[in-house]
């Protein structure tokens, strides 16, 4: 058993059940299964329904531990308040980005004073500022730290003209320049933009993939009797959105591809999230009229397995200009469970190349209205189909199984 102590500064934790927070949570309970005792700093659950959630209430701090079992160290949770938009514009983000550094500068002052110290602090981008107070607390009280890049949150918020003035993004970029050089460790998600990385900055960046519990999510032998579950017939081809609904997702596509293929009763979309875009999406499908698309909540952890298996074809969608700075973090898990997918991706992107070498999706170019419908109707549910749900099973359970990539983290970060 370990006795390495480790330190996590993240807005996104456990029990958010997508994205950040879910990798989050998974990462930390891995370790600290493994003996590792492990301390968060983090908000309240909020992310993706952009409220907090129950019993959270995120009116000042709170200290939680998180029984591990076996004798193991509890997992150690502090949950800061901040600032949660309703509506997250690019400027509310910001102000809510300031909100977290500020409220975790005082958690990380009374870990300072109260003399802690970890062997390795993990930070994780977004927000990149974070990782100052990882600089901080590793100039007082020791440590290496890893800054670890989930996504690219200046050049997304450049590109996807979130944010455009020239003066304030070169004084964010030389603000992430300075964590870059002075982390012990950085590492992110795929080979694109780890490449992206490097043009910044002359160093060693560590491939730290997502991953997947390949014994908790699995291909489901009669998948198509699932569809009953959720009001669809057997025959029914069903198309499936489940995920964050964002800017960089660009799902106004969806409506646009689901208004041409209404006539088409057999072909059936859902979307599967929560949260404000959301919201906006549903106001827009019922202003023109669209009848094809089911909206649906974030369903439970004890059903997702079976609602994933449910369909047919998966849609993984992001705009062009989101190119390499993200690497979809829902793919993980579709490729577990044996799912075949379309994908939006541009010539050249790691994410391209991994599904034309890989052939576990379909590939149609960001924004291509009549590609993605054209495919839509062109694709039966075939052999060929079935091959492509076999190779995304078998890429998962050889490259994404949580117990290979975390071995590979311990090895990396924490010999």
């Amino acid at each position: 058993m370990s006795n390495k102590k480790i330190l996590l500064i993240s807005h996104n934790f456990s029990p958010e059940p997508i994205g950040i927070g879910k990798y989050n949570g998974e990462m930390l309970l891995w370790l600290a299964n493994k003996g590792y005792e492990c301390t968060v700093i983090t908000t309240f659950p909020y992310y993706p329904y952009w409220k907090v959630q129950a019993p959270y209430n995120n009116f000042w701090y709170k200290k939680e531990l998180m029984p591990v079992g076996d004798g193991k160290p509890d997992l150690i949770i502090y949950r800061c308040p901040s600032y949660i938009p309703k509506n997250p514009t690019g400027k509310k983000r910001a102000l809510q980005d300031f909100s977290y550094w500020l409220s975790k500068f005082l958690m990380i002052f009374k870990l300072v004073i109260s003399h802690r110290k970890y062997d390795l602090i993990v930070t994780v981008a977004p927000p990149f500022h974070l990782a100052y107070l990882g600089l901080i607390f590793r100039k007082l009280n020791g440590g290496k730290l890893l800054y670890h890049i989930q996504d690219m949150q200046i050049e997304a918020a450049r590109d996807l003209k979130l944010f455009s003035r020239k003066r304030i993004l070169a004084g964010l970029f030389k603000v992430e320049e300075k964590i870059l050089r002075g982390a012990d460790y950085v590492s992110s998600i795929s080979e694109g933009m780890i490449k992206k990385i490097k043009t910044k900055v002359n160093r060693e960046v560590s491939f730290f993939p997502n991953w997947v519990d390949t014994d908790e999510y699995f291909p489901v032998a009669n998948r198509h009797l699932l569809k009953q579950k959720w009001g669809f017939a057997d025959t029914d081809m069903v198309l499936l959105y489940s995920g964050a609904v964002g800017v960089k997702q660009g799902l106004e596509n969806i409506l646009v591809t689901a208004k041409q293929l209404q006539q088409h009763k057999h072909i059936k979309f859902v979307i599967c999230a929560s949260g404000p875009y959301n919201e906006q999406l549903i106001e827009q499908s019922n202003r023109e009229g669209i009848n094809n698309i089911t909206f649906l909540s974030v369903q439970p952890k004890e059903i997702f397995n079976d609602f994933l298996n449910m369909a047919d074809l998966h849609l993984v969608l992001q705009k062009a200009n989101a190119g390499d700075l993200v690497m979809p973090s829902k793919l993980t898990t579709i490729l577990a469970v044996g799912g075949a997918s379309i994908i939006t991706a541009s010539k050249g992107t790691s994410l391209y190349d991994m599904v034309i070498e890989q052939d576990f999706g379909y590939i149609v170019e960001p924004a291509n209205h009549e590609q993605l419908t054209q495919l839509i109707l062109n694709i039966k549910l075939d052999e060929n189909l079935e091959r492509k749900r076999i190779n995304a099973r078998n890429y998962a359970t050889k490259n994404l199984n949580v117990d290979t990539v975390m071995n590979n983290f311990v090895s990396d970060f924490l010999r």
